[in-house]
């Protein structure tokens, strides 16, 4: 009897662990498709008829969160993207499923008007955005846009604009720096699909931005200061070959994505800050300092010089299917958390730990609410912010637009990491699942089930 009375505690105490990893993050919008704030009903119905607007073939990709606005980015993956940079107010109350307000304002989309002819010398003074992925608010108040200028990817995908970074001052939405990354430094499949900015509010035009190349792995750092930018190549931003297969929402699939995951630490005592980072396709975390990513002349030949190739570290491996899309690090706590997209999970790594399957908590993991993390910031309050959309349901026409697809779910960091292995200022405290601890969670399940029925 009194192995069952345990046995039935251990119960309780293991479902409300699971309860609490599945509950902490709360949905705060959600789409079964996305829709758009027309100046009219007339004018969208119109944009419905002649195929400018196709609903079902909007699917949002990247969030930030800047005061009281949220934004998202609607890649050009099929045609019928009205706007492909847009944002929703977080004070507005009782609508879980709002329009998206095109940003900075309706003109800066209409890339069929203007860009057409492609490439025209006339229209290199017309800045539209037209393909973004991520982007970036900073602690200048600006938004970074990271721009492919690609369309109608998933069909004839044609380059109708350069790639480019657009950075727009958020307290008037006016442009204030346009740059087109040097062409030279596209290669063929070249995919630039995140950002990272390092700058701090004292200094704001000396700024850098680091881009990942996840088709070519590689990266591009921009100056601000010098309006300049160069390519950054490092075995480290390839590949994983054992990474490549995926299995999400019961479609199994191949990604040979390099370079994606950046994030940023605290400034450092020597005034830079860590770059962590990972390829898409990997089991591993890798990181180097900004110190050497700065120094352009270490990386004219396009390959790191002397002892600059073993800056860059290799701090471990989180496991078997453990791909990785975006990531993001709390400054005040050295916290990194990262979309895990085959576990439709958050995971979290404390960067005074050591890095092993171990050491990574699990924030939070749902079947249906979580379906494919595609990106994850922390805003200013410290909030953890997840963007999730069922993507590889769209990419193989299997998306069901009767049910909810996309989800934005937030939490305080402080909250979502209570009850991990990151919250604790050693490693060696406390546990954390790994594959085989979830395996035996899975058994511990099915004991409780035979002594609580």
């Amino acid at each position: 009897m009194a192995v069952g009375r345990l046995a039935v505690l251990g119960c309780v105490l293991l479902c409300t662990a699971l309860f609490v990893s599945a509950s902490v993050l709360d949905v705060v919008f959600e789409w079964k498709e996305v829709d758009f704030a027309y100046p009219s009903g007339a004018a969208r119905q119109e944009a419905i008829r002649n195929r400018m607007f196709v609903p079902g073939n909007n699917v949002p990709v990247g969030l930030e969160v800047w005061n009281n606005k949220l934004f998202v980015t609607v890649p050009r993956w099929k045609t019928g993207v009205p706007a492909s940079l847009a944002y929703v107010y977080l004070n507005e109350t009782g609508n879980k499923s709002p329009r998206l307000i095109p940003y900075p304002n309706w003109d800066s989309h209409n890339i069929f008007l203007d860009i057409i002819p492609r490439f025209g010398q006339d229209n290199r003074n017309v800045t539209r955005i037209v393909s973004p992925f991520r982007m970036r608010a900073d602690a200048c108040d600006r938004l970074w846009v990271l721009d492919t200028g690609k369309a109608d990817i998933l069909g004839n995908e044609e380059q109708i604009g350069p790639n480019q970074l657009l950075v727009y001052n958020l307290n008037n939405d006016e442009l204030v720096l346009r740059y087109e990354i040097p062409s030279h430094f596209m290669k063929n499949g070249s995919f630039l699909a995140n950002i990272a900015v390092d700058v701090k509010a004292s200094s704001c035009s000396n700024a850098f931005a680091y881009l990942a190349d996840l088709g070519t792995s590689s990266m591009v750092v921009y100056s601000m200061l010098e309006n300049k930018a160069w390519r950054v190549t490092h075995p480290y931003f390839q590949v994983d070959p054992n990474a490549i297969n995926y299995r999400v929402a019961g479609i199994s699939f191949q990604w040979e994505d390099g370079l994606f995951g950046l994030a940023l630490s605290s400034e450092q005592e020597d005034g830079f800050r860590m770059l962590y980072f990972h390829p898409f396709s990997s089991f591993n975390e890798y990181s180097v300092s900004t110190k050497v990513l700065r120094n352009e002349s270490l990386w004219k030949d396009a390959q790191p010089l002397g002892e600059s190739r073993d800056e860059f570290k290799l701090l471990g491996s989180r496991g078997s299917d453990t791909q990785s899309c975006a990531s993001f690090l709390d400054e005040k706590t050295g916290i990194l958390f990262y979309a895990q997209v085959t576990r439709n999970a958050v995971g979290c790594w404390n960067s005074r730990h050591t890095y092993n399957p171990a050491t990574q908590g699990e924030v939070a993991v749902d079947n249906v609410t979580m379906v494919f993390p595609n990106d994850i910031k922390v805003d200013a309050q410290r909030n953890l912010w997840v963007l999730t959309d069922r993507m590889p349901l769209f990419t193989h026409n299997v998306m069901n637009y009767s049910d909810f697809n996309f989800r934005v779910l937030t939490a305080p960091v402080d909250k979502a990491v209570a009850h991990t292995v990151c919250a604790r200022e050693t490693s060696n405290a406390g546990c954390s699942y790994t594959p085989l601890g979830f395996a035996l969670v899975l058994l511990i399940s099915c004991i409780c089930q035979k002594f609580l029925l």
